[in-house]
């Protein structure tokens, strides 16, 4: 019983610590975790680079006021999306990989990661039932960039 309770009380403790401090924000904390392994080798803080890589921070708030925004969002997780677009004015023309191989928790944690960093009082935020009801469809990074033209003319794009 006591070597039961020194190997086990650790790994009790760690577990409880774990769930605390994921209990403070543990969609925050996964979406930074799962954004910064994914999206930041590229995106870096969220600024992108210039002329290659669009800038996230700021805008992905303000495309996910929309339901069609929303839908665009998770589409380009899901599908990828290739350039060229406009972007805060800069122009980009580049090549994103989809990551389908995500879970739906993860993709949803990314984008409320992303929308929470926009600086607004009220940010969008999204559910995994949000990504698990576009999954089936699957749409190519060329459609989902025909998406966002569209998208574009509807409500206007950061």
């Amino acid at each position: 019983m006591i070597w039961r309770a020194r190997y086990f009380a650790p790994f009790v403790a760690g577990l409880l610590g774990l769930l605390a401090v994921g209990g403070c924000s543990p969609h925050r904390n996964l979406g930074q975790a799962r954004y910064r392994t994914n999206c930041g080798i590229c995106h870096h803080g969220g600024e992108g680079m210039l002329g290659e890589i669009p800038p996230l921070t700021g805008r992905i708030d303000q495309i996910a006021r929309t339901p069609e925004g929303r839908h665009y969002l998770v589409d380009v997780l899901l599908g990828g999306l290739n350039g060229p677009l406009v972007a805060n004015g800069g122009r980009y023309n580049f090549s994103m990989p989809s990551f389908r191989r995500l879970s739906d928790i993860e993709i949803a944690a990314i984008l409320t990661y992303l929308s929470a960093s926009g600086g607004r009082a009220d940010p969008p935020s999204f559910a995994a039932g949000d990504v698990a009801a576009q999954r089936a469809a699957s749409l190519g990074p060329s459609r989902v960039a025909d998406e966002r033209q569209a998208l574009d003319r509807l409500h206007p794009l950061p």
